[in-house]
């Protein structure tokens, strides 16, 4: 079977093909590098694939066919619908487009009727208000639907539920504690707002501070931030190449990416997810054909990749990725939006996961959105790179400066984790997320559950198929007081819905112990234990935790 979708991964298997590498089995308690003069460490690029566990299992037959014809129902259903609300049989609530003469629909015709057929009957498993802080619990404000699903009404009750949603990975969303009341020394004596670009009156001497700091901690030579993470990638990548160039793009690359690589102008071609025989394919032809018609050696050929995949849990296999950039002369860009703070010993992304060096990845983007509990976002690499941004991105000419208190928390949580406030605070929340991470997937891989993605990844996805079970998961978990997030067509594949389990170093074993418990008891009432493979032996017992 297929490891991009059917077996468990551990060694030189990608997408049904096998690597250039052949690799011994796996062996857990690998360490992912030592830390030396505060540089990420080094190891033996050779044998990375010994401790590389990913698990992307097919979906059984039988699901499969009942998930279609459970789509089709809803299909049938919803034209039935709509043809009776076309007669007057049945009041019409949605905003439907006004029908002008002579004018083209504005709106999809099939999205329109996503939305008001199949999305209408879910949607109080989305979008829900939340009115606490998003820690590792929260509160979220109960809503009712009197008109199933056309409309809300707040009840005015708050229910108190652990936050398996957010992206708080190393749990620095938090209104209390040392980053918190920095925060505040800092919004008294900068304000909220600066008004104006960095080009202009934006730049201050705090924003400065982050820059360097930022660099120090990727061990880059230089770094420019930016106020917004989407904006980040789409931004900031039209000033990079542009018409002459090549961007080859993972196929599950995130939507700013796509974004950016369009508004740059180059051509783009997609290659199979982290399948590096499909990407050296691709990079092959691209240096022997060179561009379309004329044959002219491409300008630039850009690969871009991300170091953890939201939707899939997965890492990418980064050596071979430098491997190949190295071997054909192009450059890499990695988007670490999900990965720096979350992976690695020292936590700082994939990059020190692998023990590689930074320098070998040209382009390295970042967000503070996640386990800094920020907002906005960065790029590393040359001093050279960084000078060019400055002065040619859009999102440095045109953006409004980041806001003070947002860069005092991405400063005081990133001085936390590279050890700089004198305590063991920041290793103690890395070491907890990994340990997390593992605990969790090895319990729910034990109980017959189809999980994707890596071991060591902090996102858990968990196979849930039809769209009836998508949304009965979403309200009986909540119900049991655990809130997550369930992600279905067209943000998937049809048949690949699922819930997407965030996890964070603000979870306590009590609390992951709850959850698999609730797991357990919501998977039994909807049957969901689909694996037919056996549990994988990795084991947490590898990750020291500090106390």
């Amino acid at each position: 079977m297929a490891t991009g979708r059917g077996t468990h991964s551990s060694s030189s298997e990608v997408n049904g093909k096998l690597s250039d590498y052949k690799t011994p089995p796996r062996k857990n308690g690998h360490v992912n590098g030592v830390k030396k003069n505060g540089i990420n460490g080094k190891r033996d690029h050779t044998k990375w694939q010994e401790d590389f566990f990913e698990s992307f299992e097919e979906t059984p037959l039988l699901v499969a066919i009942l998930t279609y014809l459970g789509y089709a129902l809803l299909v049938v259903i919803g034209q039935i619908r709509d043809l009776m609300r076309a007669y007057g049989i049945e009041k019409d609530k949605s905003c439907t487009e006004p029908k002008l003469e002579g004018f083209v629909p504005l709106f999809l015709s099939w999205e329109s009727f996503y939305t008001r057929n199949l999305y209408r009957r879910a949607r109080d498993c989305w979008n829900r208000p939340i009115s606490s802080c998003a820690g590792g619990r929260i509160d979220v404000m109960e809503r009712i639907s009197p008109d199933y699903g056309w409309n809300f009404q707040l009840t005015g009750k708050k229910l108190d539920v652990m936050n398996f949603g957010s992206y708080n990975y190393l749990g620095f969303a938090e209104n209390t504690g040392p980053c918190a009341d920095k925060v505040e020394e800092t919004t008294r004596k900068y304000g909220v707002g600066v008004c104006a670009s960095r080009q202009e009156m934006g730049y201050m001497d705090i924003h400065r501070e982050l820059d360097d700091l930022t660099a120090e901690y990727l061990g880059v030579e230089a770094a420019i931030t930016v106020p917004m993470g989407f904006a980040t990638n789409s931004m900031n990548m039209p000033s990079l190449v542009g018409k002459g160039s090549l961007i080859l793009s993972d196929e599950l690359n995130h939507a700013s990416l796509i974004l950016g690589s369009r508004l740059t102008g180059a051509l783009i071609r997609t290659f199979k997810h982290n399948d590096m025989r499909d990407l050296e394919k691709k990079l092959r032809d691209a240096v022997t054909e060179g561009q379309p018609r004329t044959h002219r050696p491409w300008k630039k050929i850009l690969i871009v990749v991300e170091g953890v995949y939201s939707m899939e849990g997965s890492i990418v296999r980064l050596p071979d990725v430098i491997r190949l950039k190295k071997k054909y002369k192009a450059y890499i860009y990695l988007d670490e939006a999900h990965s720096i703070g979350a992976m690695g010993p020292h936590g700082k992304g994939v990059v020190d996961y692998f023990g590689l060096d930074p320098r070998d990845v040209d382009i390295m983007m970042g967000t503070f959105t996640k386990s800094f509990g920020a907002a906005g976002g960065y790029i590393g690499g040359t001093r050279r790179l960084i000078n060019h941004l400055r002065a040619n991105a859009h999102s440095c000419i045109y953006s409004t400066a980041m806001s003070p208190p947002v860069v005092q928390q991405i400063i005081s949580s990133m001085s936390t984790i590279m050890g700089k406030d004198g305590t063991q605070e920041g290793m103690k929340r890395i070491r907890q997320l990994a340990w997390n991470a593992r605990y969790f997937r090895k319990r729910l891989h034990e109980r017959g559950y189809i999980l994707y993605g890596n071991k060591d990844s902090p996102v858990v996805p968990l196979l849930l198929y039809m769209p009836s079970k998508v949304a009965m998961f979403s309200r009986e978990t909540l119900r049991r007081g655990m809130a997550t997030v369930v992600v279905g067509f067209p943000a998937t594949p049809l048949i690949e819905t699922r819930a997407r389990f965030c996890l964070s170093a603000a979870h306590t074993k009590e609390m992951l112990d709850e959850a698999i418990q609730i797991i357990d008891d919501v998977g039994d009432l909807l049957r969901l234990r689909y694996s037919s493979l056996p549990a994988p032996d990795f084991s947490e017992d590898d990750i020291e935790l500090i106390q």
